[in-house]
């Protein structure tokens, strides 16, 4: 198919005017800086002055400053793109430097240096007025551009090339890799996804495809084909190769209308092409269903268009795991039994339906054909059925979580959902009020001289009661300060000394001892739920206000993979914590017991909650916290085996304005980062290091050190590095059938995790995409030469 000619003429004009925009840069040399206090040396601008690349500030987002390029040349300063967008926010006494060997370092004061990217035979950098922040060799070639690697945003005469990806941010003002992905796929599909699902064709929301005879496969538009993603300066949005096009915005103008463009995905998974004459409208959008992107409301959630207003609902006897948060899902409020499960005090399940909605069929039953009570029936008599999936006569039995939710009211797909309570909560039917019997006005007067003094009787007794426990509290506990500050907002409950001695039965039943104090097995007395009892050691020099805000903090965290402070003891020197018991034991008895050894695909699936547990207490947390302490035994697991982070109680916290601190040694040796033992700064990259060294743990099934073993596999990490690097992943995991690409994969992570400079490794979050397959892991390098150092020192303990 020919090329239109007033497309020919759009491109040429595009090319034309971009080259007019390189051929006079504002060259920046080696040497040159930026701080972001001050607006002379804050960003470096284009010739015009209509972009800049820099150091910008989030509107309402608070305290911090990120590196990126925006529009300088409009009141809005709307930024286009931002680098390390998964890094925290910088501190004000950052800089910027292009140093002598061409690299892009940002400065920290504590001399911990990041480099923005690979950039080190560059010479010279031009902010062009494209848009285009472009690295140049000494032969004033290209070396580096942030066209070539875009995060959420496009602009004009830049394109989305064959194979790459944009991702969405996490909101408006937190710049982060978000939750929904547009690909330009090497097939010639245009395909958006839900970052953190596979890409399946039942996980795509959208899809353009070129138009031949009909949709094209792989291969179909011939060899060395390359299909790319552009976007002109009049707004026009297609799909380019040197045959085909495809126009998607349908609006192409024969002259420049002199407003700006630019099509980004946004926070809510749907792309939009903006332009900007006196503020900013949307010209085109992907969809104008704000509930079309799947995933938006998360496993287990579903959402509902009110006034074409998305709003993100839960199953019913389900709550948000993360208020606030849509796209992390919803959570039962009580676990619904499986089939193992022999909990007494559990009434026979019943279901809840859920009208006109659609869902993912994830299935691993069909019945069909059946009535909706026998669906019903057949759900609650099946142990392993959580809900079923109703529809004309066809009953389709799934396990939780349900995926991709929405209300459509013209469909009749009904939910239902199974739901259990305990003995005592099954009767809260409502039930209509009886109709009122006449009463005679003597009775009436004499039943109300009778409940007023029943009531003078029972005050009576309590005032006495409450009067001599008063003295008998006088006699015995001293008062405890700082109680009243802890507020009537936090989920654990305060126990006295007395009544976890009677929980605990005397502290008789030991679970295990641990650095911070011995736990003990205990048994609440109003519904027989176990729990464990922590007695915690060497806590009083903390403080007494540290003790209680940390108890504050950590009740307000709430997440399927942390362990549960159920409540806490404040009681003179004693210092308690009662938390969730998990039946299961810890990571290491079961990763460490060869007849209790996780599958491989249960060892994926902890590897990624061990994650997830950690990303909550790096970033989604009110108040940031650096566990300190990732290790085997504090990775639980409950009566499902379903994975729980422990003692995050007692770890650093961080207030907003804080990336690091400076503490005292806390951990295990074989767990520990580098910058623990040169008395550095701790940031979350401590915490990164320590999971590296789990992952490794997981994938191997053997401790980080077994002086048992030769010297060259008595180190984890060096023996794992050894056969990266001949290519002998097998080895790590011995005669045990796996998958080869998912090993690789977690063994480049695992490395990338370790590294000796804390700069080096990913977040939290770029090591849960890097799991998930949802971004490229490049070759991670040498650990270096911690490993002979942690060696010498290791055969000292």
């Amino acid at each position: 198919m020919a090329i239109p000619g007033y497309l020919i003429t759009i491109l040429l004009l595009s090319s034309f005017s971009s080259s007019l925009a390189q051929l006079n840069p504002q060259n920046i040399t080696l040497g040159s800086s930026l701080t972001p206090i001050g607006t002379r040396n804050s960003t470096w601008l284009s010739p015009s002055g209509l972009y800049a690349f820099g150091f910008y500030k989030q509107q309402n987002a608070g305290i911090g400053y990120y590196v990126g390029i925006f529009l300088a040349g409009i009141p809005e300063k709307t930024v286009v793109w931002t680098a390390n967008r998964d890094d925290p926010p910088l501190s004000s006494d950052v800089t910027l430097l292009f140093d002598t060997n061409g690299q892009l370092i940002l400065h920290q004061p504590d001399n911990q240096n990041t480099s923005l990217m690979d950039t080190s035979s560059s010479a010279y950098a031009s902010m062009l007025d494209s848009g285009n922040f472009i690295l140049y060799n000494s032969n004033g070639e290209p070396i580096w551009q942030s066209f070539d690697n875009p995060t959420d945003t496009i602009l004009p005469t830049q394109s989305l090339s064959n194979g790459k990806s944009l991702f969405s941010a996490e909101t408006k003002i937190n710049p982060a890799t978000g939750y929904f992905k547009l690909s330009m796929q090497t097939d010639g599909n245009l395909v958006q996804h839900p970052v953190q699902w596979p890409e399946t064709v039942s996980s795509s929301y959208f899809a353009a495809f070129i138009n031949g005879l009909g949709a094209i496969g792989p291969g179909a538009i011939g060899p060395g084909a390359i299909i790319t993603l552009n976007l002109d300066k009049n707004g026009n949005l297609y799909l380019f190769n040197s045959t085909i096009v495809l126009n998607l915005t349908q609006h192409f103008a024969a002259d420049d209308d002199g407003k700006l463009y630019l099509m980004r995905i946004d926070p809510d998974g749907i792309f939009r092409v903006y332009s900007h004459g006196s503020n900013w409208s949307v010209v085109w959008a992907s969809t104008t269903d704000l509930c079309a992107p799947k995933g938006l409301c998360g496993n287990n959630g579903f959402c509902v268009l009110q006034d074409n207003v998305a709003d993100c609902r839960c199953l019913p006897g389900f709550d948000f795991v993360s208020p606030g948060n849509w796209s992390s899902g919803c959570k039962l409020d009580f676990s619904v039994n499986s089939c193992k499960s022999n909990d007494s005090q559990v009434v026979s399940p019943t279901i809840n339906i859920l009208p006109n909605t659609v869902w993912e069929d994830d299935s691993y039953s069909v019945v069909s054909p059946i009535t909706q009570q026998a669906c019903q029936q057949a759900c609650l008599d099946d142990c392993n059925c959580q809900v079923a999936l109703y529809k004309e006569g066809n009953c389709r039995k799934q396990r939780l979580p349900l995926r991709y939710g929405r209300r459509q009211m013209e469909d009749s797909n009904m939910a239902l959902v199974k739901t259990q309570t305990r003995t005592g909560d099954e009767n809260n039917d409502i039930v209509p009020p009886k109709k009122q019997e006449k009463r005679h006005p003597g009775v009436v007067m004499l039943s109300v001289a009778s409940s007023l003094v029943g009531l003078a009787c029972i005050l009576l007794i309590a005032s006495g009661f409450l009067f001599y426990r008063s003295r008998l509290n006088g006699y015995r506990t001293p008062p405890r300060m700082g109680i009243a500050d802890l507020g009537e907002d936090i989920a654990p409950r305060e126990f006295s000394y007395l009544e976890l001695e009677q929980i605990t039965d005397g502290f008789k039943e030991e679970l295990g001892k641990g650095a911070s104090g011995v736990v003990y097995k205990g048994t609440l007395p109003h519904n027989g739920t176990s729990i464990a009892v922590k007695k915690l050691e060497k806590v009083s020099k903390e403080g007494e206000m540290e003790f209680l805000n940390e108890m504050k903090v950590i009740g307000k965290t709430h997440h399927r993979n942390l362990l549960r402070l159920i409540g806490y003891c404040h009681d003179g020197t004693n210092k308690l914590l009662a938390v969730e018991f998990m039946s299961n034991g810890s990571l290491a008895d079961n990763l460490f017991t060869p007849e209790k050894r996780p599958s491989w695909d249960e060892r994926i699936r902890i590897a990624l909650d061990v994650v997830k547990g950690i990303l909550y207490l790096h970033e989604e947390c009110e108040t940031q916290i650096i566990h300190c302490d990732i290790k085997p035994q504090n990775i639980l697991m409950d009566e499902y085996r379903v994975i729980k982070i422990s003692d995050f109680g007692m770890a650093k916290l961080l207030q907003h304005d804080q990336t690091k601190t400076y503490t005292a040694i806390r951990g295990t040796r074989g767990y520990l980062a580098p910058e623990w033992h040169r008395n550095l700064p701790i940031t979350v990259k401590a915490d990164v290091y320590s999971f590296g060294i789990v992952l490794l743990e997981i994938i191997t099934c053997r401790r980080c050190l077994n002086w048992s073993l030769p010297e060259e596999e008595a180190v984890l990490e060096e023996w794992v590095y050894s056969c990266f690097e001949a290519g002998e992943l097998q080895k790590l995991v011995g005669e045990e059938e796996v998958d080869m690409k998912m090993l690789k994969r977690m063994v480049k992570v695992g490395i990338w995790c370790i590294q000796e400079e804390p700069s080096l490794r990913p977040t939290m979050k770029k090591v849960l995409l890097m799991l998930e397959g949802t971004v490229d892991i490049p070759v991670p390098p040498s650990p270096t030469s911690f490993f002979a150092t942690f060696r010498d020192s290791s055969r000292t303990y």
